[in-house]
């Protein structure tokens, strides 16, 4: 019996070789996946995310929550018109939309804001959206923005981001708190000027637990 027979070839890549973004050295996140971004400066990583690819990037928000993203606010980070929002009239509409969007493969980033993390059956519905999404082209990556230390389960990768700004210095605490194949660790980083590459502080340090 052949060894194609025993073992017949997976139709997606191990994590280690699929295509990431990176953010900064050491920082990257895997294409063809769904991630999780908690703390309040989770907007700020979604805005450097979309800053290091190119192509438009869907930002899907509630219609009920007051705290939308400002186009101003946007302009130190990134350009606001290569964002398309959309704004989810029901709480069920949001992971929907992910999962739509993701499958679809037409936008290299869709964005969600969610009020909760979500439980594991729609986290991996988005897996497999993103993962179907590169059919025809490169895989798609999806981003969930929670509240607090996030908690999304089966999800690929989660960091945490606060505000460390020290004097003049805009800068911040970075916290990769889960990663497949990865351990904790946490880094210092900090923006010159608008727009202007990420700049690590210090090494990066192992979060302890």
């Amino acid at each position: 019996m052949s060894s194609h027979m025993l073992h017949p070839p997976s139709h997606h890549p191990p994590s280690h070789h699929r295509p990431q973004v990176s953010i900064c050295d050491g920082i990257a996140l895997d294409y063809g996946r769904t991630h999780e971004v908690c703390g309040p400066a989770r907007r700020s990583f979604a805005l450097w995310l979309a800053a290091a690819m190119t192509g438009p990037v869907l930002w899907i928000s509630p219609a009920w929550e007051a705290d939308q993203l400002n186009p101003d606010g946007m302009m130190d980070f990134t350009c606001p018109s290569r964002f398309l929002f959309l704004r989810a009239t029901r709480q069920d509409d949001l992971l929907w939309a992910t999962e739509e969007a993701l499958r679809a493969g037409q936008l290299p980033l869709v964005v969600t804001d969610l009020s909760a993390p979500p439980a594991l059956k729609p986290v991996r519905r988005l897996h497999l959206a993103a993962q179907n999404g590169g059919r025809h082209g490169p895989q798609p990556l999806g981003l969930l923005l929670t509240p607090g230390c996030g908690g999304a389960a089966g999800i690929e990768s989660r960091w945490h981001l606060a505000p460390d700004h020290r004097e003049q210095h805009r800068q911040w605490l970075l916290q990769r708190l889960r990663a497949r194949t990865l351990p904790p660790c946490s880094w210092r980083l900090r923006q010159s000027a608008p727009r202007a590459g990420l700049e690590e502080v210090q090494e990066p340090l192992t979060v302890l637990s």
